[in-house]
């Protein structure tokens, strides 16, 4: 039996849990609704090209559906499956950094230069431009991850701290510190 996208768009988390727990086919309609922000969420924090960024997500919704069934009601199912996406993401950036541990991010001083000024007066409106990309990509993964899941992904400090397993005032310093070194970069 195929789920059609019509029955997915009418069904909230926890019932498309429920029925995946007992048809297959209805999980699904967690790849459907998540794929496009986690697809996002992996090529903004690892650097993964498309196939890459394709692939991490397959083997997060293959670990998604063998621990369906330890999945708590109780818990954000967004989160949940952030967290999984997160440690995949994660995993691959350690294997991808142990390979190339001489590259460098190369950043376009022409491009900085063109918008410092808009990053100096409004930080959370600069996140969402194109060339953050080279600068997010160049910041540790601990700050580089709390900025895309709070800016781009728009998540509370409580859902950030669910996602990273840390507590919501390491959240905060972190966003702190990568805000000012993202700024550093930019200002360069």
């Amino acid at each position: 039996m195929s789920v059609h996208k019509e029955i997915c768009s009418e069904l909230s988390d926890n019932e498309i849990i429920a029925k995946s727990r007992e048809d297959m086919n209805y999980f699904a309609c967690l790849y459907e609704r998540f794929e496009h922000r986690f697809l996002r969420y992996i090529s903004k924090i690892s650097q993964a090209d498309y196939d890459e960024a394709k692939d991490i997500l397959q083997e997060s919704f293959i670990k998604a559906w063998i621990n369906l069934n330890d999945f708590n009601n109780d818990l954000k199912l967004s989160s949940w499956l952030y967290r999984i996406v997160h440690n995949e993401t994660v995993s691959f950036c350690r294997k991808k950094k142990s390979f190339g541990k001489n590259n460098k991010v190369i950043i376009d001083e022409n491009v900085l230069v063109a918008y410092e000024n808009e990053i100096e007066t409004n930080f959370d409106d600069e996140v969402n431009h194109i060339l953050t990309d080279d600068i997010l990509n160049s910041l540790p993964l601990k700050y580089k991850e709390v900025l895309v899941l709070k800016f781009l992904e728009r998540m509370s400090y409580e859902e950030v701290s669910d996602v990273l397993k840390i507590p919501e005032g390491t959240v905060a310093t972190r966003i702190n510190r990568a805000k000012k070194m993202f700024k550093k970069i930019a200002a360069k």
